[in-house]
């Protein structure tokens, strides 16, 4: 009984905890609130590009098509590292060994042999290099080519311009609007941010090479993608 009559003295002290603080009402304004909904959008050219390569052998038993690929595999991967490709940015995404059948109406399937199949991921960060690493892989036996997926490495620096481009254009419209009131923009109240919105990776394009190597040039356009942010800011007018 004494412990509780001695938290019941020093309740009054503590205070009030941020969660509770946070559902007090807002102060009011004397003014006039105005929400504006603004997007700051900024382009750069993609500087990194993702593609995936891989190797497909078939043979009659599993584990002739398992080493078959795992050999043209390792020509590949170090094809990769003559190109200059860090092993960080090498990444393998996927390996399978699945039955080959044949089908003849009226008869059951009958095992005609294994194919294997291994992938990897490979980041590029010189676009300008993707083709012609790309054709140095298909010599060296990669006969499954899924890309590219082109994207920013680092967005962040382009976000925050982003950012104060949706401010600048908020504010902007926000003066409109108080001009057209007979009003003048007193403060800002709230800047909400809704997310960022990054450009969806391009479709994979899927090439599927002869197994003798015979390369074209193939060269990468980055082109532009677009970034943008888009934020709700409420302002005071009077």
């Amino acid at each position: 009984m004494r412990l509780w009559r001695a938290l019941a003295l020093f309740a009054p002290a503590i205070p009030a905890s941020p969660a509770l603080a946070q559902n007090q009402p807002a102060a009011t304004i004397a003014g006039t609130r105005l929400d504006i909904v603004a997007t700051g959008e900024v382009t750069r050219v993609p500087d990194i590009a993702r593609i995936s390569a891989g190797v497909a052998t078939q043979a009659i038993t599993a584990t002739d098509a398992i080493r078959q690929n795992a050999a043209r595999m390792e020509r590949v991967r170090a094809a990769l590292t003559r190109a200059g490709i860090a092993a960080r940015d090498i990444q393998t995404s996927n390996i399978n060994l699945q039955p080959e059948y044949r089908y003849v109406q009226n008869q059951p399937p009958r095992l005609i042999g294994y194919r294997a199949g291994s992938e990897v991921t490979v980041r590029f960060r010189d676009i300008a290099d993707t083709g012609r690493i790309l054709d140095a892989l298909v010599a060296e036996g990669a006969n499954q080519i899924n890309g590219p997926s082109l994207g920013i490495d680092r967005p962040d620096a382009a976000l925050d311009e982003a950012r104060v481009a949706a401010l600048t254009s908020a504010r902007a419209r926000a003066e409109l609007y108080a001009r057209s009131l007979n009003m003048r923009v007193r403060r800002v109240l709230l800047v909400s941010e809704s997310g960022a919105t990054l450009p969806p990776p391009m479709p994979m394009m899927r090439m599927q090479a002869n197994v003798a190597g015979e390369a074209a040039d193939t060269r990468i356009d980055p082109g532009e993608q677009t970034l943008s942010i888009t934020l709700t800011v409420s302002f005071e007018l009077e």
